[in-house]
């Protein structure tokens, strides 16, 4: 086997990435595990990381951004071209999401669900994405060698939320329908971007995740993995793989597809 010519398959060392995102939890673990690489990473945020070994290393850059506003995209990408050059990559990963047990009336009943919750899930998780692909994507379909570009999904997307696996305290709690609605939308978002610039060699591809531990309560835990066939929650690190997959060149002949990692949530 030639391992030199595998290394190669997925290398994204020296690529120019922007990750949306990429100060929160899983968005952080992306960005260190592509900083690792050697990609030259850009994240695009409106909270400022976490200093650490990543957010300091020479090959990762924060900017600022709320990515609901056009203007402030397009401000963000000028700042990339102009020091870097043009994106190979662009993960769409900024999502609001409601953590089990949060007792707020956005976890409440669907009757009740305040029409300002739903408007900010849908501009967030799935606006922010429409106009990261129009602006960032259109300049990727400037470089002769295209691009690629991940849009972040949900098993939630796919299927409904079993409700019955949050509601084990006195509070009620039910999944907000906007977070399964706007995840539902990425999908053929992606589906609609990726025949639309096939021709410019922009790939568009989605990644639908399944839930990942982090600290919650053991019932929770307990209720969710009896769900998975592999018995478990995923951990934070375990998407980084299909990341690089699908901003390398392994993926070359790959768009308009779903690639899902849910411990075979949706296969029952």
């Amino acid at each position: 086997m030639n391992h030199n010519k595998n290394n190669k398959l997925f290398d994204v060392s020296e690529k120019i990435i922007i990750i949306t995102g990429g100060s929160g939890n899983l968005g952080s673990i992306y960005a260190e595990h592509l900083v690792n690489e050697g990609a030259l990473v850009y994240n695009l945020d409106i909270k400022e990381p976490q200093k650490n070994r990543t957010s300091s290393a020479k090959n990762y850059n924060f900017l600022q951004a709320d990515l609901t506003k056009r203007n402030a995209i397009n401000k963000a990408l000028e700042e990339v071209v102009k020091t870097s050059g043009i994106p190979d990559a662009l993960i769409n990963n900024a999502a609001l999401d409601s953590p089990p047990g949060d007792q707020t009336i956005i976890n409440g009943r669907f009757e009740d669900y305040p029409e300002d919750a739903w408007d900010k899930v849908i501009e967030v998780n799935l606006k922010s994405i429409f106009l990261c692909c129009q602006i960032i994507g259109s300049s990727m379909s400037k470089n002769n060698n295209g691009g690629s570009i991940v849009n972040i999904s949900s098993h939630y997307g796919m299927v409904s939320p079993d409700q019955r696996i949050y509601n084990y305290r006195k509070q009620e709690f039910n999944k907000p329908i906007s977070y399964a609605t706007s995840k539902s939308g990425v999908l053929n978002l992606t589906r609609y971007l990726s025949t639309y610039w096939g021709s410019k060699n922009i790939r568009v591809n989605t990644l639908t995740l399944g839930g990942v531990f982090d600290g919650q309560d053991e019932q929770f835990v307990n209720n969710y993995s009896s769900k998975v066939p592999l018995g478990r929650m995923a951990t934070k690190e375990e998407y980084c793989g299909a990341i690089q997959f699908l901003i390398s060149s392994a993926s070359s002949y790959m768009t308009g597809a779903n690639l899902i990692l849910d411990g075979g949530w949706t296969a029952w």
